[in-house]
């Protein structure tokens, strides 16, 4: 049950909410920081109880849900998955305390909606059920739109009702994919049942990459997340970043990797080109932004480029890298998500020609700006130098990559150095005004908000042994079902052949036989 307490205790949170939001507003802040603290430590166990020498899925639970359609209440996690739900359940009680003062109206809805959206999201990480997975997929969609419709910014509708047309476009696709796979595997939604080769594999391939390229979101698929970001409260931008884009890359390493390898490796010239597109055009459109929450959410479509990148090198350093990555790109964006709203508190802009100078009025400000700025970056030592390495060196060691897609996807490298540091730059240094002379530095309970996200962006990069060791199976059984269904597919793509071969021969001596007798 331990799973499952994970995944629904936000839930509880949101009942008690309802029943106790009559206490006030400290009552209700109170409730969702302890539920997102509580959800946090139980979370904890599934670390200490994984057992990373064994790949096969833990923690897992099945029990029939709807009965007679194959439908079942199935959840488990692998190494891959557990990096995503603690990721979540770090992520979400930071977000609670990130939002302590900046939410006047609608508070408790506010609270409700976030703990609503953390249980969708650890239900779509821990699903072994298609149709379960789907469910939980759509359901983040209504507690998304909510905290951006709601508590965005001027063009919070028309970024709203954008962010969820894209999505339901894209689950529409993945919708029909899980139904003909349902009919191929014996009228079963059992992830862990399905075994290809499939029929028409190529289709259900597009089908599922394209609903989770919208999320990711990979180049040309991007244009709702800048809209998305700007507009969104800054709880949401953090989750948003954190965690929501990285259903799509998770989708990609869960359903089209092992599920359609023949497929994969049709699509994979044209998906990398897509990816270092992606990492280029994110880092040149982020160097001339004058909003720094734009710049920041540009930067996400040239990381998650780089997160696409690897997992199509589809060996074991890529991939493992691409996992590395997602937590590192939600712990360092989220960083600068939360950097930027506790600037904008205090100055009501968002504008880097409004600032200068910071670094003089509030130093500890600069200091945390700085070092998550680095971290953006890769600089060796912190987190994301390790993912970013990892996943140059699995893409441009495996031989069916073309080295210069890695040529090129360094480069983005090289940029986001020059758009994140003349940033810095502009915003820290030079001549301090009047208004920015009045700037308080953080407060307490905003370096608490920080601080962790600190801890672990420096833990990653000096020891980041403890995250690949726990993930380091689960990647090596994705690889090998790559490979393995792909050379079961040759196989049988050869056998009926073959048979067809073997059936045009036997007609062809029964027509000539026909034609002796004649």
């Amino acid at each position: 049950m331990l799973l499952s307490t994970v995944i629904f205790l936000p839930l509880l949170g949101v009942i008690a909410i309802v029943l106790l939001r009559g206490l006030g507003a400290s009552a209700v802040k109170g409730i969702a920081l302890a539920i997102g603290l509580l959800t946090f430590i139980i979370s904890l166990g599934l670390y200490t109880g994984f057992d990373a020498a064994t790949a096969t899925f833990q923690n897992v639970t099945q029990e029939e849900w709807i009965p007679g359609l194959g439908i079942s209440y199935h959840i488990g996690i692998d190494g891959i998955s557990l990096w995503l739900v603690l990721l979540t359940t770090f992520l979400t009680p930071v977000c609670i305390l990130a939002a302590w003062n900046s939410v006047e109206k609608g508070l408790s809805g506010f609270m409700m909606s976030l703990l609503a959206l953390e249980t969708g999201m650890l239900g779509v990480f821990c699903s072994l059920d298609l149709f379960l997975f789907f469910v939980f997929w759509e359901s983040m969609l209504i507690p998304m739109y909510f905290l951006i419709g709601i508590w965005g910014g001027e063009r919070r509708i028309y970024a709203t009702v954008k962010f969820v047309l894209y999505t339901m476009a894209g689950s529409a696709l993945m919708l029909v994919g899980i139904l003909a796979l349902y009919f191929q595997n014996n009228n079963s939604f059992d992830l862990t049942t399905l075994s290809g080769p499939f029929r028409h594999s190529d289709l259900l391939f597009l089908g599922f990459f394209i609903a989770f390229a919208i999320k990711v979101p990979l180049f040309p698929f991007h244009t709702w997340l800048p809209d998305a970001h700007v507009e969104a409260p800054t709880a949401g931008s953090v989750i948003l970043a954190g965690v929501l884009l990285k259903m799509g890359t998770y989708g990609i390493i869960r359903f089209c990797l092992p599920l359609f390898p023949d497929a994969a490796a049709t699509f994979t010239p044209l998906i990398v080109t897509l990816a270092v597109i992606g990492i280029i055009y994110g880092a040149l459109v982020a160097m001339v932004q004058p909003d720094l929450k734009k710049l920041v959410a540009y930067s996400s479509v040239s990381h998650l480029g780089f997160v696409v990148l690897g997992l199509f090198s589809r060996n074991p350093a890529g991939i493992q890298g691409s996992v590395l990555q997602m937590v590192n790109h939600g712990l360092s964006t989220g960083a600068l998500f939360l950097l930027v709203g506790m600037i904008y508190e205090r100055r009501h802009s968002r504008m880097i020609v409004d600032f200068g100078g910071l670094s003089k009025q509030m130093p500890v400000f600069a200091t945390i700006f700085m070092i998550v700025t680095l971290s953006s970056i890769g600089l060796p030592g912190l987190n994301g130098f390790v993912g970013e390495y990892m996943i140059l060196f699995g893409s441009f060691v495996e031989g069916a990559f073309s080295k210069v897609y890695v040529i090129f996807a360094t480069a983005g490298v090289i940029l986001a150095a020059v758009y994140m540091l003349w940033m810095f730059q502009r915003v820290m240094f030079g001549t301090l005004d009047k208004t920015n002379a009045e700037l308080p530095d953080l407060n307490a309970r905003e370096i608490v908000v920080l601080l962790p996200i600190l801890l672990f962006i420096v833990w990653i990069g000096v020891y980041p042994k403890p995250f690949l060791s726990k993930m380091e199976k689960s990647v090596d059984v994705v690889v090998t079902q790559v490979k393995t269904q792909s050379a079961t597919g040759h196989i049988e793509e050869r056998k009926l052949q073959n048979s067809q071969l073997a059936l045009q021969g036997t007609q062809h001596e029964k027509n000539e036989k026909e034609a002796q007798t004649k």
